[in-house]
């Protein structure tokens, strides 16, 4: 059987797969189709202009070498650019193999020049899969690991932030998943690790993104036929942030594509940092093996912090703004606003900014003023401890009846009356429920949840209970 295009590509193919990093290979290699074999010239398709220019930039040595094995010194390389959305321009672009990395290629017959900005290709920064592109990181330097202050409430996840900046893809925490409620610093954090991560590696593609900006440009992408452009963009950053993870709830699409790209940089010891408000046991409707993925890593909760920390943020925030403040309004506005570092920092803005514009000494009359206006502005969030209490008062039984391990009954359905309200009216992920519920891990708190669902709509005794429940927690 004499040479074929399809046995010269699968000989090279041999040679480069045993040269190179097996993801590598699947990655770039495996999609290439050998096309035709005439004059000593191998035509090879590629699905688009970035892998095109990929292979040129990275693999040009070793399509060389393998080439010259198999066809000998005057062995030509032609890659066919199959490109969806081109109008019908799919003239093979023909390349000599040259002696050095930088090549010159010519069109065939239309000259479409190589560092035009096709529409078809943009990718979500910058300019598409160009030589030499520079991706902006999308950070900003504002966050930084300086005034993201150190507490009970947040030190695992800094230090994990900090262990991973310091050596991003090289240590157990990836991906670093930090989850929390609103307004705890889990953005801020993300942003803090990538600017110390660019500081550190200018050299390392660092990218932020939200999932939400994320899920946009992959619809757009789809929409485009250049899914495959926008995979391979994802796949040559260095350390990849997605805030807001929980946003790819219910979409399939998006799920299956970032599966793809976060197994993919994970084998090539890449780093992924996450954001998201629940813990990835609460997530609803994200597929298994994206969960079980997430849960690789290390998943670092962000919490409620406590009032040493709250005076902390307050007054680094002062000194970085230049502003003095007495001790005891400090003191005030810490102690009336728990539950949000950025109402927090909003409350001083504000009373800052009263006193300058009208010209008012900052009091605790009007720190009070300030901080009432916050406070009637967010809902207030109820403890765990405070749904308990409320709930044993109901039933008139102690707390720890109410935690007990008995299977009565009537305190069963206590117990997980509370423990549906704590899922209502908290912000705590489910074991962090169970554990302050009597020691009880998250299938049980989910099972309770479904329990007085299905009670509340059948049984009329029950649904009472949940409804004057809820006008006590609701005062």
């Amino acid at each position: 059987m004499g040479v074929t295009a399809q046995s010269v590509w699968d000989n090279c193919l041999d040679f480069i797969k045993d040269n190179i990093q097996p993801q590598a290979y699947k990655t770039w290699f495996e999609p290439i189709i050998a096309v035709k074999l005439t004059d000593n010239a191998l035509s090879i398709q590629v699905p688009s202009k970035f892998f095109y220019e990929w292979l040129e930039e990275h693999y040009v040595k070793i399509l060389k070498v393998s080439l010259t094995k198999e066809l000998g010194e005057t062995a030509k390389l032609v890659y066919i650019i199959k490109m969806e959305n081109t109008y019908g321009n799919k003239q093979p672009f023909t390349e000599k193999i040259p002696s050095s990395n930088r090549s010159s290629v010519k069109s065939q017959d239309v000259d479409i020049p190589l560092n035009n900005k096709s529409p078809e290709l943009r990718n979500p920064f910058v300019i598409p899969g160009i030589r030499n592109v520079k991706i902006e990181s999308q950070l900003n330097p504002n966050y930084s690991f300086e005034n993201f202050l150190e507490g009970d409430s947040n030190r695992l996840a800094r230090s994990a932030g900090l262990a991973v900046s310091a050596k991003p893809g090289g240590t157990s925490f990836n991906p670093l998943l930090i989850f929390g409620g609103v307004g705890l610093g889990k953005t801020h954090l993300a942003h803090a690790i990538g600017v110390d991560i660019k500081d550190k590696y200018p050299e390392k593609t660092v990218l932020y993104i939200s999932a939400e900006k994320f899920t946009q440009q992959y619809i757009d992408a789809v929409k485009k036929n250049n899914r495959n452009d926008f995979i391979h963009f994802y796949q040559i950053i260095d350390v990849l942030i997605i805030d807001d993870v929980q946003f790819f709830s219910g979409k399939t699409g998006t799920q299956d594509v970032f599966f793809h790209i976060f197994n993919h940089l994970h084998q090539n010891g890449k780093q992924v940092i996450l954001t998201s408000d629940k813990a990835p046991v609460d997530m609803q409707d994200i597929e298994q093996r994206l969960l079980s993925r997430f849960k690789w890593g290390l998943s670092a909760e962000l919490q409620t912090p406590d009032f040493e920390t709250r005076v902390s943020i307050l007054k680094n925030k002062l000194y970085r703004d230049g502003v003095e403040m007495p001790e005891d309004i400090i003191d005030y506005v810490a102690k009336n606003i728990k539950t949000n570092v950025r109402e927090l920092e909003g409350a001083i803005i504000s009373l800052i900014a009263q006193s300058s514009f009208n010209k008012k000494e900052i009091t605790i009359d009007l720190a009070r003023i300030i901080v009432e206006k916050f406070v009637k502005n967010t809902k207030r969030e109820v403890s765990i401890d405070y749904i308990q209490k409320v709930v044993s008062d109901y039933f008139q039984m102690d707390i720890d009846t109410l935690q007990s391990k008995t299977r009565k009954r009537h305190i069963v359905q206590a117990r997980q009356l509370a423990m549906f309200f704590a899922k209502k009216f908290t912000k705590a992920s489910l074991a962090s429920i169970g554990s302050q519920i009597g020691k009880r891990d998250h299938a049980t708190v989910l099972h309770a949840c479904k329990t007085v669902d299905n009670l509340s709509s059948t049984d009329k005794q029950f649904r009472k209970y949940v409804e004057d429940i809820t006008k006590k927690l609701s005062v």
